[in-house]
């Protein structure tokens, strides 16, 4: 199997501007490697009717095409059943009876990072596992043997994070992202992941669990966001941030496109055209401040 980049959007809703500027990044990445670039719809609890196919037109729009069919995550259930199967069998995972309020008022363990699960059912005994089995449906945590696991990330260098147990399967049966991200790159051959600097605290886990499935672990860009005048992570509630906004305010889409290009220190025009310019050591390493139609009429 070739190497591949992706982008794996949730279809929540629209895709706003700070989406639109990683897919861009994700795409120039993976081209200018000579990677595919694939598409996944991470469906698994936060789709909403008619979204993805929104999704799609706007990517399209600005330019961002991919190889080959769109995979959704609704449709590999099979596949994280067999990831946690394999690491159950290895002495790897145990049930969690644990509510999030039960969580949130345990004492930390010792030594652990602040937030981290704190191992509540780790080591239950036999009749206390029966027991809470009759009492609520349990969640399925991996059994974490380090505390701590340090990945390399094309801008930020080495990046040392916390991990503890965390949750494989919810306890409503609904595969933890943090699995799925892990198994679905696996099986699509991704050995590039771009996506938004917030979830690279999240990357060293999803790193050790790779190593544990004995999956190599892919090139990680973890690129700066987009975000308000006040510094918070762009979203709807900003105003005019997706392209049918922006389209209703006289924006075309082409128009953003530059826009977003620029932002990057790229040249405007088609993604192809910008493509030759990807400089890695040049691209900004902090947030871009979306000013809305401040920005696009000074343009």
């Amino acid at each position: 199997m070739t190497s591949a980049g992706r982008f794996a959007p949730s279809p929540s809703g629209e895709l706003h501007v700070g989406n639109l500027r990683t897919a861009i990044l994700a795409w120039l990445f993976a081209r200018s490697t000579r990677r595919r670039f694939l598409l996944r719809v991470e469906d698994l609890d936060r789709a909403r009717a008619g979204a993805e196919a929104v999704q799609l037109r706007d990517l399209a729009a600005v330019g961002v095409t991919w190889d080959g069919d769109v995979v959704r995550q609704t449709d590999r259930a099979a596949l994280y059943a067999e990831a946690i199967d394999r690491l159950g069998q290895a002495g790897l995972t145990y049930e969690c009876f644990c509510t999030r309020r039960e969580i949130q008022e345990a004492p930390s363990a010792p030594h652990a990072p602040l937030g981290a699960y704190p191992g509540t059912c780790r080591d239950l005994e036999p009749a206390e596992l029966e027991y809470k089995r009759s009492t609520r449906p349990a969640a399925i945590r991996l059994r974490a043997d380090v505390r701590e696991y340090t990945v390399q990330d094309v801008l930020h260098g080495a990046y040392t994070g916390a991990v503890d147990d965390f949750v494989l399967r919810r306890n409503d049966g609904v595969t933890a992202y943090n699995l799925a991200v892990v198994v679905d790159d696996a099986a699509q051959g991704i050995d590039q992941v771009v996506r938004g600097d917030d979830l690279l605290p999240s990357t060293p886990r999803q790193a050790y669990l790779a190593s544990l499935l004995d999956i190599p672990v892919p090139e990680y860009v973890h690129v700066p966001l987009v975000v308000n005048r006040d510094g918070v992570r762009l979203a709807k509630r900003d105003g005019a941030v997706t392209l049918a906004d922006l389209a209703q305010a006289g924006v075309a889409a082409h128009e953003v496109r530059d826009l977003l290009l620029e932002s990057l220190g790229l040249p405007a025009g088609t993604l192809d055209r910008a493509l030759p310019a990807l400089d890695p050591a040049r691209l900004p390493r902090k947030p871009w401040v979306w000013t809305g139609m401040d920005r696009l009429s000074a343009g």
